[in-house]
């Protein structure tokens, strides 16, 4: 059981690392979008390569954080039924949806999803849109968003397996921060990284 627990720690860990990216990737996303849009009515100047950077940011948040949902409990749940079962029953009903159902989609997609990124990769595939980009990015999106999430759930399984079995924390258990307010400090840690990287920069 220590190696598993090692082995959910560094899942986390990669997880929320590719979370915290991924704010940075909204902040893109709108910047990209604000630009074009005040580029294209004040200058009557658009690309079709800033649009579709949009869509593989907008891709990548979608894709690749819903590892980090999980890892965050954000996903949406029933909590009217939920608040009414046992931490216990709870953590069994979370156990059977991560193994008949979470995994085995996770794999599904991911397998079926590399052959389409190698395809494009190989054909060097590019969108049909006039200065539009390479397709292979937004295609390898899908197999590595859905590995990202099977491994979050193996992660979430070895920690409901060891409430269950072995005496530890609940997973579920929301006495703690809520997610607005864990994000809200994720973000405020990261703005004060950023600002403290610019000024050693601009010391140097």
């Amino acid at each position: 059981m220590k190696f598993l627990l090692l082995f959910s720690r560094a899942v986390d860990t990669l997880n929320g690392a590719v979370g915290k990216l991924m704010m940075w990737f909204i902040l893109a996303a709108t910047l990209i979008s604000a630009g074009n849009a005040i580029s294209r009515y004040a200058f009557s100047v658009s690309s079709n390569a800033y649009l579709e950077i949009q869509w593989y940011l907008f891709g990548a948040v979608f894709l690749l954080g819903g590892g980090y949902a999980f890892l965050r409990n954000a996903h949406v749940r029933i909590d009217v039924v939920a608040s009414r079962l046992s931490a216990r029953t709870r953590n069994w009903i979370d156990v059977i949806g991560i193994v008949v159902f979470l995994l085995p989609l996770c794999y599904m997609i991911a397998k079926m999803g590399w052959p389409v990124f190698e395809r494009a990769w190989h054909s060097g595939e590019a969108s049909s849109n006039a200065g539009g980009l390479i397709r292979w990015p937004a295609y390898l999106l899908i197999p590595v968003g859905f590995a990202l999430l099977g491994l979050q759930g193996l992660s979430e399984l070895i920690k409901r397996l060891h409430f269950l079995y072995g005496g530890g924390p609940d997973p579920l258990d929301h006495t703690g921060p809520s997610e607005t307010e864990i994000l809200a400090k994720e973000i405020a840690e990261t703005e004060k990284a950023a600002k403290a990287a610019s000024s050693g920069g601009q010391a140097s």
